[in-house]
């Protein structure tokens, strides 16, 4: 097996690396969690919180990435339900749901910690 071949099971080597970026992303998520652990300082956990969700620019940050990845991710089911529709009669489910997703992402989750942030630390807002 090879780090960009199928594995021994044929699997589709998309499938690994997704695997393997999610867990870097997952480590990297970790050392955010460890740091926050003992942080006391408002205006740090703001900034620190502010890279994840970017009330100016709402693509950028974790969120905004985990957003875009969503819709793409619906794109393909969009592709996907396409070709099952010229089949079989389906409703087109999985992609909505997977744009509502996304739209989640940015509208709640980060609406609500753009809230926390600016409560945390007003000064610290971007122009």
């Amino acid at each position: 097996m090879t780090a960009t071949g199928p594995g021994a099971d044929g699997e589709d080597p998309r499938i690994g690396r997704a695997r393997a970026s999610v867990g870097i992303a997952l480590m990297a998520l970790q050392q955010i969690e460890d740091d926050l652990a003992a942080l006391a300082d408002p205006e740090v956990l703001a900034e620190i919180l502010r890279e994840l969700f970017r009330e100016d620019d709402p693509q950028a940050g974790v969120f905004g990435s985990l957003a875009q990845l969503l819709n793409v991710a619906g794109g393909a089911a969009d592709r996907i339900e396409d070709d099952q529709d010229q089949n079989e009669d389906q409703d087109r489910e999985v992609s909505g749901l997977l744009e509502e997703a996304a739209a989640f992402v940015i509208d709640s989750a980060g609406l609500r910690l753009h809230y926390a942030t600016r409560t945390l630390h007003p000064a610290g807002e971007r122009p």
